[in-house]
């Protein structure tokens, strides 16, 4: 005869859930801290033409931007009045562009190299001149797939 009895079945302890709303938390301010939701400053002020027969870009990791358009209000102490171009996160010369062009490619794997797309956002009311000159630029960099940005027009 034992002096301690056995349980009858095996029944294991209920898991604790006072845990997860922490666990939750911790998460979502870990994506807050993480995530970058936009990895450039617009200094130009651009208003795309509006056009009806679009197509949307598929892969936006191919896609380099160079906008040209006139500075925005806070920048026209610094850059003046007159049209400008932007690449990336500053306001650069034509002379720029192919380092900028070199600096996307890098990032790509070289597999998909051959798919990299160059898209101009262009302001509806800046002269075709300095368009021109980034167009003949692209060209002697090796930029042969362009993109112009347009919004949709309203029907």
């Amino acid at each position: 005869m034992s002096k301690f009895k056995k349980k009858k079945g095996n029944a294991l302890p209920e898991m604790s859930t006072a845990s997860l709303p922490d666990i939750v938390f911790m998460l979502l301010f870990f994506f807050m801290v993480v995530t970058k939701l936009r990895e450039t400053e617009q200094k130009l002020t651009v208003f795309t033409p509006k056009a009806t027969e679009l197509t949307k870009l598929e892969n936006k990791s191919l896609v380099s931007f160079i906008m040209i358009g006139r500075p925005t209000p806070k920048y026209q102490q610094i850059y003046g009045t007159k049209p400008r171009i932007q690449l990336g996160d500053k306001i650069a010369n034509e002379d720029e562009i192919p380092l900028f062009l070199e600096k996307h490619k890098s990032g790509v794997p070289e597999g998909q190299q051959a798919g990299i797309t160059t898209s101009l956002k262009i302001d509806g009311g800046v002269t075709m001149g300095i368009v021109t000159d980034v167009k003949t630029t692209l060209r002697k960099a090796g930029q042969l797939k362009i993109n112009y940005s347009a919004g949709k027009k309203e029907e």
